[in-house]
């Protein structure tokens, strides 16, 4: 029974953390470990004994918000003309950048290159899947690998995102300019 019950409390207090980190990080990137164990009613021990580096609960916080997204953009329709099935996807994949830009920042800070990357692979696959489909139906640009078109694309969102953390321009600007410079760019000639 103690077992069960130090499983019990364990998990409580890793869903406590997590939702701490999300909420702390979204406010403020460089939220310290010592805010998230305090907002999640933890001590920083009980924070280490689960994420033992600050890095490893940013990455957790991160799947977590990888994870949520991927079931928003499940549900996108990708059907129709492509340019305008890019547009939606635009759209809902800006919505969740948007909600967890934050977060973001703190993943490009705190991660090593190429994490941030590798936890986008099943969005960025969705984005490959809808740009070969382009291609094929001569819509998207055939002369560059789709899998530079995908760079630009996760590049073009998370340059808006830092864009609107300097002030360059606003929330409500990014999706339609993401999507003006995305089909320009992978516009067939």
């Amino acid at each position: 029974m103690a077992v069960t019950t130090r499983r019990a409390d364990a998990q409580r207090n890793i869903a406590a953390i997590l939702t701490a980190a999300a909420e702390c990080l979204s406010r403020d990137p460089a939220a310290s470990t010592s805010d998230i164990a305090k907002a999640a009613g933890v001590g920083r021990v009980t924070l280490y004994g689960h994420f033992p580096s600050r890095a490893e609960l940013i990455d957790a916080v991160f799947v977590q918000a990888i994870a949520t997204g991927e079931e928003t953009l499940g549900q996108v329709d990708l059907t129709g003309d492509p340019r305008e099935a890019l547009g939606r996807l635009v759209e809902s994949s800006w919505q969740l950048v948007d909600q967890y830009r934050a977060l973001l920042l703190a993943a490009q800070d705190s991660l090593p290159p190429g994490r941030v990357r590798e936890l986008h692979a099943d969005p960025m696959a969705r984005v490959e899947r809808l740009l070969e489909r382009g291609r094929d139906e001569g819509v998207f640009r055939t002369d560059l690998p789709t899998s530079w078109l995908v760079s630009v694309m996760h590049n073009v969102m998370h340059g808006a995102a830092s864009e609107i953390h300097a002030g360059r321009i606003t929330s409500d600007q990014a999706a339609p300019y993401i999507t003006a410079t995305l089909l320009a760019a992978f516009r067939s000639d």
